[in-house]
């Protein structure tokens, strides 16, 4: 195994032993709001993107939508009073869900658009 790969699985593991504390605190003290567990679940996934690029580690796409994704659902889950009165006859859980599924096609919408075209696609392209 090779340096980058010991630090990759470093890291992950770091990122998996953050989760399960911080979902542990959220589960044992009713006090903490739903919505923080899930923040702290979306700045973990993006914090490990993020020590990945700093030390020129390849990153993962997927976890910056899921984080992406897991921050829009935290801030939707603590700002549920604003939304009760935005949305007053609406069953909050599935505004949030369609809020989320519209920042999910947004976030794969752009991924496709900005994503520079491969060299094997860029050849297939010219001849099409």
């Amino acid at each position: 195994m090779d340096k980058t790969q010991i630090l990759n699985r470093k890291y992950e593991t770091v990122a998996w032993g953050l989760l399960a504390i911080l979902w542990g605190i959220t589960i044992l003290f009713d006090f903490i709001p739903f919505g923080v567990g899930i923040l702290g679940t979306g700045l973990i996934v993006l914090g490990i993107n993020g020590v990945r690029s700093i030390n020129n580690l390849p990153t993962k796409d997927d976890n910056n939508g899921f984080g992406i994704l897991m921050l829009a659902w935290g801030g939707l889950e603590l700002m549920r009073p604003i939304l009760r009165f935005l949305f007053e006859s609406a069953d909050l859980d599935w505004v949030i869900f369609a809020i989320l599924l519209i920042g999910l096609g947004l976030i794969l919408s752009l991924r496709g658009f900005l994503r520079p075209l491969s060299t094997h696609e860029r050849s297939n392209s010219h001849g099409s």
